[in-house]
């Protein structure tokens, strides 16, 4: 195992040191490093909390600031946070509007999330997201999974508590948004946890895995290493099987890096994702493409569409100011 690190023992919390510091004017670090929280909080806004295993950086905490997240739990890699830090992460930034959580559909972080949000003695929803087309049931997970749709999720949902939506909307609108959402994933390489320090599962040099997850965890099938184009065209009928489009629809669209698949390679998907939206007429507004929601170092990519009406689309381009994502 080869990684800029100096102790397993010690990523986390080096990492989320580092982090802190850099982006100083936007963040701050909670006691103990429970959580990553944003600096300044907005009185009578309702308080956005998300989070889950490190790993998947930038997620969750490059997307706490103005106009997204309040605070972010980081676990482990791969790992749920505990819930003690989100009780903590939650007491930190409550500004006296109530609590959103927003969690991806884990087994690990719907149990954690659930039994701080029991822990809370103030006014709270939760937004469960689980956009992954691929699989319905897995081992981490009943139902879908949560994967990088929870970034648009994020993105809408916070411009909204930002102008002041009550709890009650935001919940519905973050349910709403979910459910105009879709993600499918695929990777060409494996990625390595540095406490296990070797690879997750293991793929011929000349193969694929659709339908992979965030936590390192493999597809649903595996097959011959297809050029781009047929690839992206894979996907794209998996995600519009499940979020049919028409002509006129407006559609947002992230191409994201599992982290190890350079900006070059996501054009390409990009690219083809855009040809296949132009034959059934949507119009994409805001594409995304880069590094989002990773899987450590793994090679390879994920698509998210969400479809988008007039005010869904303005929430999208509101203003925010975060580590890893500004709009002016």
């Amino acid at each position: 195992m080869k990684k800029l690190i100096n102790d397993v023992e010690t990523v986390l919390a080096e990492s989320l040191d580092g982090f802190a510091a850099a982006h100083a004017d936007i963040v701050s670090l909670g006691a103990e490093r429970q959580f990553v929280r944003r600096r300044n909080v907005k009185p009578g806004k309702v308080a956005l909390i998300s989070g889950g295993g490190s790993g998947h950086e930038p997620l969750h905490a490059g997307f706490v600031g103005l106009g997204m997240l309040d605070a972010a739990c980081p676990g482990q890699v791969f790992t749920s946070p505990t819930p003690d830090q989100m009780l903590a992460a939650a007491q930190s930034v409550e500004a006296g509007a109530g609590v959103l959580f927003i969690v991806k559909n884990y087994s690990g972080d719907m149990m954690n999330f659930e039994m701080a949000a029991e822990m809370l003695d103030r006014e709270n929803a939760t937004v469960i997201v689980n956009d992954d087309v691929a699989v319905e049931n897995s081992t981490y997970t009943t139902g879908r999974r949560g994967v990088a749709g929870t970034l648009i999720v994020e993105k809408i949902v916070g411009a909204a508590a930002e102008r002041g939506l009550k709890l009650a909307e935001l919940k519905s609108l973050g349910d709403a948004v979910n459910k105009a959402t879709a993600s499918m994933g695929v990777a060409l390489t494996s990625c390595t946890v540095p406490a296990a320090g070797k690879p997750t599962f293991q793929i011929g040099i000349d193969e694929m895995e659709m339908g992979v997850g965030i936590h390192g965890e493999p597809g649903i099938w595996r097959a011959a290493l297809k050029p781009a184009d047929a690839i992206v065209d894979e996907m794209m009928e998996r995600l519009l099987a499940d979020r049919p489009l028409a002509a006129g629809d407006r559609v947002s669209i992230l191409v994201n890096s599992l982290g190890a698949t350079p900006p070059e390679e996501l054009y390409i998907m990009y690219r083809r994702a855009r040809a296949q939206l132009a034959k059934v007429g949507a119009h994409i507004v805001m594409p995304l493409v880069g590094r989002y929601a990773t899987s450590m170092e793994m090679t390879g990519a994920t698509l998210t569409l969400c479809q988008l009406d007039d005010e869904l689309e303005r929430l999208l381009a509101a203003p925010c100011h975060c580590a890893f994502w500004t709009v002016t």
